[in-house]
């Protein structure tokens, strides 16, 4: 039998089949969507502490995963039949395969969200939360954009497979390209000419999708943008009053008490900090430095003990009496608490400047030009204003943590704490970020800092607190402490020139 090419051709430019590649279209995309915002809300849930909620979650992903989507189509496009009221929607064929289609493909893609979810760091979460930013303002504006650019390969290729699982929904008589293809050659008999052309649509609409998913997934690339020229802001920044001092100190740690498992890490740890007082912590690898510091801004949760801030009740062990605080009066008050990490946690996506303006931007602490503004002139005062265009990976480490210092300062807290700032530093880059803290200190803002810079440690400090085995063994004024070595610190600091 000869095959007709004539026949074929003319398949190209039939209305019905333009039609139904219409209703593909249209059905895919939406599918896509919606599957999209579902499978965001099943991973997050999957996510979540709440362990029903979780477990909810996980069940609808294994039921849906598997249900076979032709039983699902024929079952939700004849549930009419058991529920009369549901007519009025699954009567119609498009909206019942539409159904069936989100339903399935949303356990699907909340796995693939979930690993998105997954691939963001840790640090992105405790970098917001030390921003004062709450869940839903944390899964918005950091964790879902970062997530998206991780999955979009394979959304996209998500995408073509629903495509294709539209050809399913001819069960349930909806005018779709392969029912438009069979309703021809049953008439006919040109089972292979009006294959080739079925063929060719879907090969069509993939073709162009892919493309434009492409194109979609350049434009989400930080790494293939270049950076842009901020001009200066002809705004002011915004104006607040000096904070009013309560109480007689700025940070005031009580019995603070830590365990991970079996090990205590922190074993009654009492600490004060006065207002505009500089404070290093030292101490071997191990003791416990930087369990404290992250306890001082609830990072971490206390076991027993108390954090106040400014003469208020900031933090409290979750095994004293009560309880743990409300995670209202924690975010309330862990904005005036500016924490740098070893480790930078910079919001890749986002501009230099844009990292340095989140944060107030999110809580309203001004207009738009106010705070880009204000923005400016802290990359001024760290030296990076010329960079304020950049994203974080065209910046040297130095300079992200000197970024990550004016995004802390943006938000005028009332104590600065810095966690081994400089231990992931290539030498060479260390003065600089050292230079930045030091002019801190001048300027009288009141600082912990975990550090092994011992030199720096010293010099910029108006007491240093020597730690081991989660206690604090010393503490005192730089000269004092020298003068008076307890035998361990004189161990600790034998190789260490502080001249």
């Amino acid at each position: 039998m000869q095959f007709d090419w004539h026949y074929t051709a003319s398949l190209l430019v039939n209305s019905d089949f333009w039609k139904a590649v219409g209703t593909v279209v249209e059905l895919s995309v939406e599918t896509w969507l919606a599957g999209i915002a579902l499978g965001f809300l099943l991973a997050l849930a999957r996510q979540s502490r709440n362990g029903a909620l979780s477990r909810a979650a996980a069940a609808y992903i294994w039921f849906f995963r598997s249900l076979p989507l032709l039983v699902l189509l024929i079952f939700v496009y004849n549930l009419p039949q058991v529920f009369p009221n549901t007519s009025i929607l699954l009567s119609n064929p498009y909206a019942a395969g539409l159904i069936a289609l989100v339903l399935s493909e949303a356990a699907y893609i909340a796995e693939i969200h979930r690993g998105g979810l997954m691939a963001v760091a840790k640090g992105q979460h405790e970098a917001s939360k030390a921003l004062g930013i709450g869940y839903t303002g944390t899964q918005r504006l950091i964790v879902i954009p970062q997530a998206l650019r991780v999955a979009l390969p394979t959304l996209a290729n998500e995408y073509i497979t629903i495509v294709k699982l539209t050809s399913l929904v001819s069960v349930i008589s909806l005018s779709e390209i392969l029912l438009v293809g069979q309703q021809l050659y049953t008439q006919n008999f040109l089972v292979m000419e009006t294959m080739l052309a079925v063929a060719f649509y879907y090969v069509l609409i993939v073709t162009v999708f892919s493309y434009l998913l492409k194109r979609l997934e350049r434009h989400l690339d930080v790494s293939q943008r270049k950076p842009r020229v901020v001009p200066d802001s002809k705004a002011n920044p915004p104006v607040s009053p000096p904070p009013q001092r309560q109480g007689e100190y700025a940070l005031q740690v009580l019995g603070a008490r830590k365990h991970y498992g079996e090990l205590e890490v922190l074993k009654g740890i009492d600490l004060d900090i006065r207002f505009g007082e500089v404070v290093s912590i030292i101490g071997p690898s191990g003791s416990g430095k930087t369990t404290l510091i992250r306890t001082m801004n609830g990072l971490e949760a206390l076991d027993r003990g108390h954090v106040e801030l400014c003469g208020a009740p900031f933090l409290r062990g979750h095994q004293e009496h009560g309880g743990s605080l409300s995670n209202r009066l924690h975010l309330e008050g862990i904005v005036q608490v500016g924490m740098v990490f070893q480790g930078f946690n910079l919001f890749p996506h986002k501009t230099v400047l844009d990292n340095v303006m989140l944060a107030p931007c999110h809580h309203g602490h001004g207009s738009n030009a106010e705070l880009e503004a204000l923005g400016l002139s802290l990359l001024a005062k760290v030296g990076l204003r010329d960079h304020a265009g950049k994203y974080p990976h065209q910046l040297s480490g130095g300079q992200q943590q000197r970024v990550a210092i004016a995004r802390a300062l943006a938000m005028r807290p009332r104590v600065m704490l810095f966690d081994e700032p400089t231990s992931a530093l290539d030498p060479e880059l260390v003065g600089d970020v050292l230079k930045v803290i030091e002019d801190l200190a001048r300027e009288g803002m009141t600082m912990v800092i975990v550090t092994h810079e011992m030199k720096f440690a010293f010099q910029v400090s108006d007491r240093v607190v020597f730690m081991e085995r989660g206690q604090i063994v010393q503490a005192g004024a730089p000269r004092d402490l020298l003068d008076n070595r307890s035998e361990r610190m004189g161990r600790f600091l034998k190789d260490v020139q502080l001249a």
